[in-house]
This record gives C-alpha cells, sequence and structure tokens, in this order.
C-alpha cells in the first residue's frame, strides 16, 4: 500500500473464492478494481481484487479452494472424479503460494504466523489468507487429510452440493455418507483444521455435531429465519455453532438475504444484511457474528444490497450496528476465533 497505514479496525472476510475467479474464470484479481472492470465487458460485475482488498483494510481473508463439480445441466465441465478435484484444488493451492512468493499475499497456518502477519501488516497493508477448503471432494480418501493439513490447509467444509461425503445445500440432501463418517474421525484426529458446517444439509450439520467434537464455523451461512433454504442455518443450528465457540459469517447475495429476490430485481437495502446478522446476534451473541461476504462468488455487484459495491463498503456496517459491535464484527471476532485453537 506504498506506505499508507490500512484503515481500522481491520477487516476479516472469511470466504472468497479468489483462486476460483482467476484459474477458472480467467479474471486477473492482481489489478485494481476499476480497471478489472474495464476489462470485463460481459457477465457478473466484479467486486474484489487484491488492491480492492488493501484498500478495504482486509487483515485476513479466508481464501477457498473449490473444485466446481460437474453437473449434468448446471456445470458439464466441472470435475469427475476424486483425482481431478485432487490436482483442481493443488493448482489453487499452487497461485495462493505464487501470490504470497511475489509478496501480494501473506499465507497464515498457525497462531505465530498470524500474529506476525498482523503486525507487518499494520505497517503495509498486505493481505493475509487462510486456506479453506470449500467441498472435500479434493481430499481422495479420508486419511489424506494429513497431505491437505501439511499443505496449509486450516478449514475444511465437506460439501457443496452433495458430495460422496455429506448432503449438501442442493442436489443431494441426505446425511453423512460412510466416507463422511470417516472423514469426521480424521478431523477430529487433526487439530490443524476446523469443520465449516457453511453448505452441510441440515442431517449433515446434525451427523457433523455429533461425530465431531473440534473447532467449527460457518464461513458463509445467513439465517433461515428470513431465507426458507437449506443453504441456510436454522435457529438450533445457530445456537449449535454458538455452544462450540464458533462464528457466523455473513454472505452478501441478495437471493440470500431477501426471501425470492431474483436477478434483475431492485437491490434491497444493506438492512437486509443488517437484519440476519442481529437475528444470530440475537441467539448466539453479537461476538459470534463476522463477515463471509463470498464476493464474487457467482455474483457480482448488481447482486449485493445497496450500497455495497466493493470490499471497503463493508465499513458501512457501522452506521447500522449497535454500539460497540462493528469491530467484532468486521474482524475481530474471527480473529479471537483463530487465536483460540490454530497450533
Amino acid at each position: 500500500m506504498d506506505g499508507v497505514k490500512p484503515p481500522k479496525p481491520p477487516l476479516v472476510d472469511a470466504h472468497l473464492d479468489l483462486a476460483h475467479n482467476v484459474l477458472d474464470m480467467g479474471l486477473d484479481l492482481t489489478l485494481p478494481l476499476v480497471e478489472l472492470r474495464r476489462r470485463r465487458t460481459e457477465g457478473d460485475v466484479p467486486t474484489v481484487t487484491l488492491p480492492a482488498l488493501e484498500e478495504a483494510g482486509a487483515a485476513l481473508v479466508f481464501a477457498t479452494l473449490f473444485a466446481s463439480p460437474y453437473h449434468p445441466e448446471h456445470n458439464p465441465e466441472g470435475y469427475r472424479t476424486p483425482d481431478e478435484a485432487h490436482a483442481w484444488a493443488l493448482r489453487q493451492l499452487e497461485l495462493y503460494r505464487r501470490w504470497a512468493d511475489e509478496g501480494r499475499i501473506r499465507l497464515v497456518t498457525d497462531r505465530a504466523g498470524l500474529e506476525a502477519h498482523l503486525r507487518a501488516w499494520e505497517e503495509d497493508g498486505v493481505v493475509g489468507a487462510i486456506v479453506l477448503m470449500e467441498g472435500a471432494d479434493p481430499i481422495r480418501t479420508p486419511d489424506e487429510l494429513n497431505f491437505w493439513a501439511d499443505a496449509g490447509v486450516r478449514l475444511v467444509g465437506p460439501a457443496w452440493i452433495g458430495n460422496r461425503y455429506a448432503g449438501g445445500s442442493w442436489y443431494g440432501t441426505g446425511g453423512l455418507t460412510e466416507l463422511g463418517r470417516e472423514l469426521m474421525a480424521a478431523l477430529q484426529d487433526e487439530p490443524r483444521v476446523a469443520l465449516d458446517a457453511s453448505h452441510l444439509s441440515e442431517r449433515s450439520f446434525w451427523e457433523a455435531v455429533e461425530r465431531y467434537e473440534g473447532p467449527m464455523l460457518a464461513s458463509h451461512s445467513n439465517a433461515r429465519r428470513y431465507v426458507d433454504h437449506e443453504r441456510h442455518l436454522t435457529d438450533a443450528m445457530i445456537r449449535a455453532i454458538g455452544e462450540r465457540g464458533g462464528v457466523i459469517g455473513t454472505v452478501f447475495y441478495n437471493a440470500f438475504l431477501q426471501e425470492g429476490w431474483k436477478r434483475g430485481e431492485p437491490r434491497p437495502g444493506l438492512e437486509a444484511a443488517r437484519r440476519h446478522m442481529a437475528h444470530v446476534a440475537g441467539l448466539i451473541g453479537w461476538d459470534r457474528v463476522g463477515i463471509g461476504s463470498d464476493f464474487d462468488g457467482g455474483f457480482g455487484a448488481r447482486e449485493l444490497p445497496e450500497p455495497l459495491d466493493r470490499p471497503a463498503d463493508l465499513r458501512r456496517l457501522g452506521d447500522l450496528l449497535p454500539a460497540g459491535v462493528f469491530p467484532g464484527v468486521l474482524g475481530e471476532n474471527w480473529l479471537r476465533w483463530l487465536r483460540s485453537w490454530l497450533p
């Protein structure tokens, strides 16, 4: 950031599909956001680049490994085998490592590294990244979890859509499979990796809670109280995450904020996000509420609530939240949670 101090308090975004956007969508996230938008004349309006995250004062993001699965109608070019998913995720991990070598990000894998990064961020504003695997198919067998932990993965969400491990938000709402139960046992034995409950079907969620006792989060999930879909969390699920000391990241896609919203309709205001946050806070406390924006996760600026247009606009939440809770929601709640369990 050319010596400019990053804005305070720090922003932590618990869900960004950065590598997916580069390798699968062809976006150059090293560009300033205005330049990326100038070059991308079709499709969703991009909302995230690395310079835009620095401008926003993003101290840390949870950067995903997202291998896009095959579906005959929705994704005919997706992976079809565990080996393909494994290779897909490795390519994305290599991109993060290359960015780290180039000084564009800092990869964080442990508590000491987190603290060192935050001290450096105070001076240079370089974004830190913790690697989150969204959908566990790249883990070819549960005993391969240690390989990914050694590689720096610190968070695993077993499902995106339903897969061979677990029922998910779409196309397969059953529970854990036998492999999924083995994965829970592997996670239980691997203290370097936490369980991300986002995208789990309700049945999978409760079976995971029963079998896994380690650190748990929902990186990007909203309250089913306002959007009645299995993609979101019931009050009981929210309470279960709170009882584990976990944090829930609000996702800002309009269809996940306002029941029945469709693309092309007027954008709701930021109040739509605030009420999801307030509902979660009413059940488990404001110290368990965070941000998991999923910006560019299959949608763009036209699909965000007014006036969100870029990461820096997330600071506008400070005008809507109760006095004193904004620093926590913006990032400090996630930092406290990470400090509680990172190796």
